[in-house]
């Protein structure tokens, strides 16, 4: 604490001269008493409470004391010292990961943001760089020293869901250091010192952590599969609190309809395993709890039933770049001798024996044929609009030879007037070419379409699978317009070039052309289902070349609103009294 008026302490005068002329003022009055048969009665109620008494006799004077030498001490400017920001420049880095929903009235995202705006008033010129996390790291403002820009970038943050990774972030703070004495304040709700780089001495390090006790209830697996009559779903709650918790869990639909529910006991700090058996089919099953924690996200979890996979098995005698390329695009695939191919009805076969068009329950892939014989082929090769070439272009690829084509199958590729890939009614996939007859392992459009062929036929249809918030990935889609949309049917996004950037927020979408349309979920990570202790400290000092400023937050104002109360106090002693006296 100091005084930036130190002058004015002459003032002091004042309430002495006030004092002083209590001292010398005419203490009483002469009084003749006509009888002195109540004296020893006052005289005793004195004794009994003196200080009260002398209070009640004396309270103008103490009142008027006080606000005197409040009125000195304001004219003093008293002030406490604040440390504020150091370093030419600031960066902030902030955490917009799920777990930043987390807290007890109000989110730890919003109590930060209100923190990063307050330190906006002690920058004095400095600039600033924000930075958000997440898979890729953003810079939303960079060295900026506009402050009202500065807080419109912090309002318009908002949680996007995605992991932290804050290494990444830490990575991008650090190319904006170089040898500037920087402060950097982190943002977050839990993070480890050591993932701190401290080898440049030029940086000053303030976290800002969460509260440490949250509590959280979450689910953390759901699962459900079908037999084609009746579901079996299981889920896995976990308690994160030191205490019992009693929660409801329940499974609903898509339209929102309860297919079961329980009530649930949930030990310490232990997780609850629970299974359903028997449930109606439903192709979306979403389980969710009523627990009353500090973080609601974590307490629904959604799945497809349609997303399962299958397994994939090549034939034994395909070619070497064939088995190799499924293998690399997926590594639990098979590779399975001819004769026993029959014996995996529950899998995706890759072989050339066209009986097993008939022999088979599930698609298949078709690679070249064992019942006719290749003839030469000329020409270019031309493709319809089909998923499957959503990523492959085939205009390079040179074929010397093709296999007549099925008469009752679609042709989605042809190389001149001649079929080169078609589709079967039953969804069966068919090239009709021998790799060796062609230079197609060459180009970057072989894995490719292996990867679209392994997706389409190892998915179940009208489903894309399961998405992380803002995962981008491609997907296999026929060509045209593709669209994003809400439960409730709103636009999101589109779809370009067959890259499809999940939605932020945890749900069912639809991505939809004009006439179809196939679901996916995004889903939180696991690592967002768990809530950290929060932790707050402050690592590093910069050294003498950084710009140190102190702020001072005065006391003036309190003083004064203290003085005016003082004043309305010593009116109402001076009216009981009377103004005469």
């Amino acid at each position: 604490m100091g005084f930036s008026q130190i002058l004015f302490s002459w003032t002091a005068i004042i309430p002495v001269i006030v004092l002083l002329y209590y001292f010398f003022r005419k203490k009483y009055t002469d009084q003749t008493v006509s009888s002195t048969l109540f004296w020893s009665e006052i005289m005793q109620e004195t004794r009994v409470s003196p200080y009260l008494k002398h209070l009640q006799k004396n309270a103008l004077l103490y009142l008027q004391l006080l606000a005197l030498l409040l009125l000195v001490l304001a004219l003093m400017n008293p002030y406490v010292k604040k440390s504020t920001i150091v370093g030419t420049q600031a960066i902030f880095i902030v955490d917009t990961s799920a777990t930043m929903l987390a807290g007890k009235g109000q989110s730890t995202f919003d109590t930060q943001k209100k923190e990063m705006l307050s330190l906006v008033n002690e920058l004095n010129g400095r600039p600033v760089t924000l930075i958000t996390t997440g898979n890729t790291p953003k810079a939303i403002l960079q060295q900026e020293t506009n402050t009202k820009d500065i807080e419109k970038a912090i309002q318009e943050l908002h949680v996007t869901y995605e992991t932290a990774q804050m290494n990444k972030a830490l990575d991008v703070a650090q190319a904006f250091v170089s040898n500037t004495p920087t402060s950097i304040y982190v943002f977050t709700d839990s993070l480890d010192k050591k993932q701190l780089p401290m080898e440049k001495d030029t940086v000053k390090w303030i976290v800002k952590g969460a509260a440490k006790d949250l509590t959280n209830i979450s689910i953390i697996r759901f699962a459900a599969t079908t037999d084609g009559q009746s579901a079996v779903a299981l889920v896995q709650v976990q308690n994160d609190t030191d205490q019992e918790q009693q929660v409801t869990l329940s499974i609903e639909n898509a339209k929102g309809k309860e297919l079961v529910s329980e009530s649930v006991a949930l030990p310490p700090n232990e997780a609850v395993t629970k299974t359903f058996k028997d449930l109606p089919l439903e192709d979306t099953m979403t389980a969710k709890i009523d627990a009353k924690d500090d973080y609601a996200v974590d307490n629904s979890q959604t799945v497809l039933l349609q997303t399962a996979t299958s397994k994939v098995v090549v034939d034994q005698s395909m070619h070497q770049l064939i088995q190799k390329g499924f293998q690399t695009i997926n590594s639990s695939v098979k590779i399975v001798p001819s004769s026993q191919l029959t014996d995996n009805q529950d899998a995706t076969v890759v072989t050339n024996q066209t009986a097993l068009l008939e022999k088979m329950d599930k698609p298949i892939v078709l690679l070249g044929r064992d019942d006719v014989e290749k003839v030469e082929a000329t020409g270019e090769i031309g493709t319809t609009s089909d998923s499957l070439f959503a990523f492959s272009e085939l205009k390079d690829v040179y074929v010397s030879a093709v296999y007549p084509g099925f008469d009752d199958y679609k042709t989605i590729a042809s190389i001149g007037d001649q079929p080169f890939i078609q589709r079967s009614p039953e969804g069966d996939i068919v090239i009709l070419a021998d790799i060796a007859d062609t230079d197609w392992p060459l180009h970057p459009s072989f894995p490719l379409f292996l990867w679209s062929v392994e997706q389409e036929l190892s998915a179940s249809i009208g489903s894309l699978g399961i998405f992380t918030p803002n995962e981008q990935r491609a997907v296999a889609l026929a060509q045209g317009d593709w669209s994003i949309y809400s439960q409730q049917d709103e636009f999101l996004s589109s779809i370009t070039n067959g890259l499809l950037t999940a939605p932020m927020t945890p749900g069912i979408y639809t991505a939809r052309s004009n006439d179809e349309e196939k679901r996916f979920i995004v889903q939180l990570q696991a690592q967002e289902r768990v809530i950290e202790k929060g932790t707050s400290y402050t690592l590093g000092e910069l050294q003498d070349n950084g710009k140190k400023e102190i702020s001072k937050t005065s006391f003036v104002p309190w003083l004064i609103l203290i003085i005016l109360v003082l004043l309305v106090l010593e009116w109402e002693v001076q009216r009981r009294r009377g103004f005469t006296n």
